[in-house]
């Protein structure tokens, strides 16, 4: 069974308040089984929008990723980052 992700571009508005949402965030990612790939760090974007946070989170499958994500939990959490945050978030089944 292929593999499922979260992957979010990030422009972080607020530092101090976007930080809340990766406190509450992390729990939920882990208890649907996922686990970072990526989370922050140094990139460029040679072509595209500029986001300056990239991250990417992977789940035993596709159905864990979209479970999290539409789950009324997280999305509870997320309105944090959408209040601190200019974000583009993308569901990708693995092959």
């Amino acid at each position: 069974m292929p593999k499922g992700y979260i992957i979010g571009h990030i422009c972080v508005n607020d530092p101090a308040a976007y930080h809340e949402y990766i406190i509450r965030d992390t729990p939920m990612i882990n208890a649907y089984g996922g686990r970072p790939i990526v989370r922050g760090g140094t990139s460029q974007t040679p072509e595209g929008p500029v986001f300056d946070r990239h991250v990417i989170f992977e789940f035993p499958d596709y159905e864990s990723a979209k479970a999290l994500y539409y789950s009324p939990e997280y999305q509870e959490v997320a309105e944090i980052r959408r209040k601190n945050a200019t974000s583009q978030i993308v569901l990708v089944e693995g092959v």
